[in-house]
């Protein structure tokens, strides 16, 4: 396994980050149990979960799923740098509207104790802002709850979850003011397919030194090799199967080219995220052991520039690119030089 730094932070952690949100909807806590141990076995230590992942409102199913991992003790926490979100809707009582969806100082205190409860730790390494707060509160009322939380040892670094290039900017220029360290990571949906995020997010992460950790890196599963797992009779629900239809030209030249290349798409699309040199680790979400295996070889393949140029042609970059010639010289087309003349 290769690691790297999180953002401008000392800690290292692995390329590869283990998402949990199959854990519980999709995968029974046994089978979570046992990738997790696996993971730590081939070398991941970079765990992402959410208050809300297990999506009955107010448990945090797969938090306690972790959190009962932790409890076998063995090192499992102190191997881990764990990174959870809040921002969901965790109100269980109608008569209690402080953990709707949303952030507010009252909202995070209360829902980072949830969730070290869950999780069964003391403290969290990365806590993530899910989503921008729209509900009128103020970045200083946010960053002094998580001052407060940081103060008394409970969570060490801040990161957003799907923010913009302008209100990263926003954010970390009110962290600043504040002389506190702000956000260190930035969790944004990337991959092949989804690349809207180089022309603005990326240039701002570089920019204050945020790590990205793409979510979806496998745009649903449809590149890891859609079109032979169809052929293979393998069921997608309707949504899936339409936007494959949609992208059946470029899936089938990526298929092709990723046969030419002797590696399986998902492997490829994982080490296409890994070229670009602002992404900390794509989160990979499996639902086996066996894919989770699989995955780490995306670490190994390296891409060179005919291959990325080749992808490029295949996937183009952000629409509107003054040089789009995408992640292999992704630098001439970031905002704001994509707008200038």
């Amino acid at each position: 396994m290769q690691y790297t730094n999180l953002g401008r932070t000392g800690v290292s952690v692995s390329r590869l980050c283990l998402g949990t949100m199959n854990y519980g909807p999709h995968a029974e806590e046994a089978s979570a149990h046992q990738q997790m141990d696996r993971a730590l076995e081939l070398g991941i230590n970079f765990f992402d979960t959410a208050d809300v992942y297990g999506w009955k409102k107010g448990e945090g199913i797969t938090e306690q799923i972790i959190g009962r991992w932790f409890a076998k003790g063995g090192g499992r926490r102190e191997k881990v740098v764990l990174a959870t979100k809040v921002f969901g809707d965790m109100d269980v009582d109608p008569n209690d509207r402080t953990m709707k969806r949303g952030l507010s100082g009252l909202k995070i205190r209360r829902a980072c104790e949830g969730s070290l409860k869950r999780l069964q730790t003391d403290y969290l390494d990365l806590y993530q802002m899910h989503h921008i707060p729209r509900n009128g509160v103020g970045a200083d009322e946010v960053w002094e709850a998580f001052e407060t939380l940081v103060k008394h040892g409970k969570v060490i670094y801040i990161g957003s979850s799907n923010f913009p290039g302008w209100n990263i900017a926003q954010w970390q220029e009110s962290a600043k003011q504040r002389k506190f360290l702000g956000l260190v990571s930035e969790q944004s949906k990337y991959s092949l397919i989804t690349r809207a995020i180089e022309q603005e997010v990326l240039p701002a992460c570089e920019a204050y030194g945020l790590g990205v950790i793409p979510w979806s890196p496998l745009e649903g599963g449809i590149l890891g090799g859609a079109l032979q797992k169809m052929k293979e009779g393998r069921r997608a629900n309707e949504n899936v199967q339409k936007r494959v239809e949609e992208l059946r030209p470029q899936l089938e030249q990526f298929e092709k080219f990723c046969k030419e290349l002797g590696e399986s798409p998902a492997n490829v699309a994982l080490a296409w995220t890994l070229a670009n040199p602002v992404i900390t680790a794509p989160i990979i979400g499996p639902r086996t052991i066996d894919q989770l295996n699989e995955s780490v070889r995306a670490t190994e393949i390296k891409l060179d520039e005919s291959s990325l140029k080749r992808l490029d042609k295949i996937f183009p970059g952000p629409a509107g690119a003054k040089e789009p010639e995408g992640i292999a010289d992704w630098t001439k087309h970031r905002a704001p030089e994509a707008y200038a003349w």
